[in-house]
């Protein structure tokens, strides 16, 4: 799927990443245990969370996620943007809850990790 594609279903907004919106994300993972994302085993993963704080950004990049949405309406600081643009990332937000973003994807197409 498309980024651009899930921006619009999920009715989500681009934060960081704008020009990087074409790019293809391949699978899901939605997860608010960080510890949980260190074991992903997969390319072009869409990293759904509500966690938004710092180590969510340096989880993703330790795990060559670059594309994060948080759902909840949860906000993201100038620190995470300026090292998701370091790190070449996405950043999304929605004001969706986890369950109901997770379920449009998946009916939209887009694979679960596991």
């Amino acid at each position: 799927m498309i980024t651009r594609d899930l921006v619009a279903i999920i009715g989500g907004r681009v934060i960081c990443g704008n020009d990087k919106i074409d790019r293809e994300v391949a699978h899901a993972f939605a997860s608010d245990l960080m510890s949980d994302v260190l074991t992903l085993d997969k390319e072009n993963i869409l990293l759904i969370t509500g966690l938004a704080n710092m180590q969510t950004i340096r989880t993703a990049e330790m795990s060559d996620i670059s594309c994060i949405l948080f759902v909840r309406n949860k906000k993201v600081t100038d620190e995470m943007i300026d090292l998701a643009e370091e790190n070449n990332m996405i950043l999304i937000q929605c004001a969706s809850s986890m369950f109901k973003t997770v379920g449009e994807l998946y009916v939209a197409g887009l694979k679960p990790v596991y």
